[in-house]
């Protein structure tokens, strides 16, 4: 019978991020339904133009649109609100940033912004890299585990790949706005996983 040993390799790569995708909403209260609508669809007028100034218009997307019956604090119904939420990918940091000014000056007490989430435009490398880490690690843990069981390691017998992002964390973002809504980066990191088995040599 074969004698082989099987281990988990671990590996990390990380990047600073370089694009940030902005998720904001126009909101819109009124005494009927035409006139919420009508309030929000200018105010997405008014984001869309703006958002063209600073990214690619395929990068701007809508996301949902509601409307509900709005109540005061009694409970009573108080007339209609519209809500049009939008994702808008930036290019880069200072985009986002020049964007986000723009829209609170556009569109006033009407704009939400729901979050911010900093990227990496092109994580191919990282995976790579996370990937050739991972197997590095396999094969010193099972190097290790041969020569402990009086052996070394012969041909490789499978190789099952896992893991994935670990994104920058969402809150981060929003606490790292500076007052004049610039970001400070820090680092977001790839994780790669891999489960690896070799044949025993003795």
């Amino acid at each position: 019978m074969d004698r082989t040993v099987t281990v988990m390799g671990q590996g990390r790569a990380t990047a600073v991020p370089d694009t940030a995708l902005v998720r904001v909403a126009a909101v819109h209260r009124a005494a009927g339904v035409a006139e919420a609508f009508a309030g929000v669809a200018s105010a997405v007028e008014a984001i869309g133009s703006e958002a063209r100034r600073f990214t690619e218009e395929r990068r701007i997307a809508s996301r949902g649109l509601q409307i509900w019956p709005a109540h005061d604090n009694l409970g009573r119904q108080s007339g209609f609100e519209t809500r049009h939420t939008l994702e808008i990918g930036c290019p880069d940091l200072p985009a986002a940033s020049a964007l986000l000014e723009a829209l609170v000056a556009a569109v006033g007490d009407r704009l939400q912004v729901e979050g911010v989430t900093l990227q990496v435009a092109d994580p191919a490398l990282l995976i790579t890299v996370a990937r050739e880490a991972a197997y590095a690690d396999a094969v010193v843990r099972a190097t290790h585990l041969a020569e402990l069981a009086g052996a070394s390691l012969g041909p490789i017998v499978s190789v099952i790949e896992g893991g994935g992002w670990t994104p920058f964390p969402e809150a981060g973002a929003m606490q790292a706005m500076k007052a004049d809504a610039s970001f400070e980066p820090g680092e977001t990191s790839i994780s790669a996983t891999i489960t690896a088995s070799w044949q025993l040599q003795l």
